[in-house]
């Protein structure tokens, strides 16, 4: 039997005892439990205390350690991580011999990153070398820790339960070589038979690639959709605390949301555009090229085959999803722009430069008009460099809504329309709206403190009122 490649993401990882008992082992038979792969990520929590927090962005260790003199802050947060480790694993072993050694592996591991840390400050502190040239690799080393643990701790748990689990350490520690990724994974794999022991795979591998440079916190998914392609894997599965739904249950209704059951991989595209990634794009490029189907699952909801994503359109016109996230809007108006070239160019190069997504776009004669992702400081420096680029605009930002409904094939629907209306009756406004030709997604733009009814009335008008799919999963 083919295997599959599987990934569990923290907040998952923190429910690790129940995971055993539902998603490692549950009530498979026992030559069901193997032929399976699985890549972990940190504990919940603490990337965030070895880096920075996703969302507050309080610093960890790492940002500590870039701006810390003393050494005293990031040695203190090392300190903290140390704890927060091993307060999960011993929230989740129960064997005395298990808690003694999965401590000792925390205690190994981070005194070896307190002594390289402390080496590369000395070494910096002479002239011929710089700290930031280290600093991406500094992120690389503190980041896996986190995994290397989650990792350690699983396979500790599940060998004490009669499984053949086996570490596999991607984290490149202590390793003296500099190898691509497909070979890091090729290298670690070497011997080992799925069908006859569990794989346990850190979802941090290091690389010559240099994965956060690129993918920064997203790397797990690369690691995981290369671990699939690789091998040839039959499903990629992404395990999540939550089904892939129409919208937020929380805020719809548990009763009115509907799983998807099925959808392909244009429509995952348009959620991580959105900001509700079911996997980071160019993962999901990377299982796309090599035929691997992903599948989304509830790893609470034992059973229930979740929604598959593969490259299939769809059977009859849906919409599928509806969901909002918070957008900037930058307009940039000038008179004389009529029938100039380079406004789009220098717009986009100075968006670039302040390293700000752009969610969606929209111009016309005298106007550029970008909706995007971005902080209010960042904006700031964005206006600055754009008048410096064009001192006639006039440029304004403001913080506002997009709320988009998705699906793969929204033709005939006249999803454009029935929103507006949809929104009006609801007692909203929208300030814009918008819709491609390829007819995947409906953008709607509005005031903030309108999106939750606008998500409701949109959800309600388009997805509620349409008749049920049957969409299989399996």
């Amino acid at each position: 039997m083919a295997h599959t490649v599987e990934k569990i993401g923290g907040t998952s990882m923190s429910r690790l005892s129940e995971l055993r008992d539902t998603l490692f082992i549950g009530d498979r038979a026992a030559d069901n439990v193997y032929n399976r792969i699985f890549v972990v990520s940190a504990f919940a929590g603490i990337t965030n205390l070895l880096l920075e927090h996703k969302k507050s962005g309080e610093p960890g260790v790492y940002a500590l350690f870039a701006n810390d003199d003393s050494n005293h802050k990031w040695q203190d947060a090392l300190d903290r991580v140390t704890n927060a480790m091993k307060t999960a694993h011993n929230e989740v072993l129960t064997h005395k011999s298990d808690v003694q050694q999965a401590d000792l592996f925390v205690e190994e591991r981070i005194l070896g990153a307190r002594n390289c840390l402390i080496d590369l400050q000395r070494l910096c502190s002479y002239g011929h070398f710089r700290l930031p040239e280290h600093m991406g690799h500094i992120r690389e080393l503190l980041s896996g820790l986190g995994e290397a643990h989650s990792a350690y701790v699983t396979t500790l748990l599940l060998q004490r339960s009669g499984i053949a689990a086996h570490f596999v350490d991607l984290s490149g520690w202590r390793d003296d070589g500099d190898v691509c990724l497909e070979k890091r994974i090729t290298q670690a794999f070497d011997g080992i038979d799925p069908a006859t022991e569990m794989p346990i795979v850190t979802g941090y591998a290091q690389c010559v690639e240099g994965l956060m440079n690129e993918f920064d916190r997203g790397y797990s998914e690369v690691t995981f959709s290369h671990l699939a392609a690789l091998t040839g894997a039959r499903e990629a599965i992404i395990h999540k605390e939550f089904h892939l739904s129409s919208a937020d249950p929380k805020l719809v209704g548990e009763g009115a949301v509907r799983k998807l059951g099925r959808t392909n991989y244009d429509v995952a595209d348009q959620l991580s555009n959105m900001g509700m990634e079911a996997i980071h794009p160019k993962a999901a490029k990377t299982l796309r090229q090599a035929g691997v189907p992903l599948r989304v699952t509830n790893a609470f909801d034992a059973g229930d085959p979740g929604t598959l994503i593969d490259d299939q359109p769809a059977d009859t016109a849906a919409a599928e999803i509806v969901t909002g996230l918070d957008i900037v809007t930058l307009e940039v108006f000038e008179q004389d722009m009529v029938g100039v070239k380079g406004y789009d160019s220098g717009i986009l190069e100075i968006l670039t430069r302040h390293n700000v997504r752009i969610v969606s776009k929209v111009s016309n004669a005298n106007t550029i008009t970008h909706y995007l992702d971005a902080s209010l400081k960042t904006m700031r420096r964005v206006e600055r460099d754009i008048a410096k680029l064009f001192p006639a605009a006039e440029i304004t930002s403001r913080r506002l809504a997009m709320v988009s409904v998705i699906g793969r094939d929204l033709n005939g629907l006249s999803v454009l329309t029935r929103g507006l209306q949809a929104i009006a009756k609801a007692g909203c406004e929208a300030i814009g709206a918008s819709q491609g030709p390829r007819n995947v997604d409906v953008q709607f733009v509005m005031d903030r403190a309108s999106t939750d009814m606008v998500i409701k009335a949109l959800h309600a008008e388009l997805i509620e009122s349409a008749p049920t799919q049957l969409s299989c999963a399996a």
